[in-house]
């Protein structure tokens, strides 16, 4: 399922949230928490379950991947 399948929702289907009371971002799947990631390459495994091809370059393309309350790539307090 791609972006378009979220025509009347504003958010991609991956978000990546502020950091969590455990100092880690919370992601959510199409609303639904998913846990929470350390780095790159957790995140990349949640794209995977989202569905899309090429999970790898998605990272930073807005219409699959939000950042939210925080940098993008940040997965700890400074």
């Amino acid at each position: 399922m791609g972006p378009a399948a979220h025509a009347g929702d504003k958010s991609a289907p991956i978000v990546i949230h502020r950091l969590s009371p455990q100092r880690r971002p919370r992601v959510t799947i199409r609303g639904q928490i998913a846990g929470l990631v350390y780095d790159d390459h957790d995140v990349i495994e949640f794209l995977r379950r989202a569905g899309p091809p090429d999970v790898e370059t998605l990272l930073d393309q807005p219409e699959w991947v939000e950042w939210r309350g925080g940098r993008a790539h940040q997965y700890a307090a400074a």
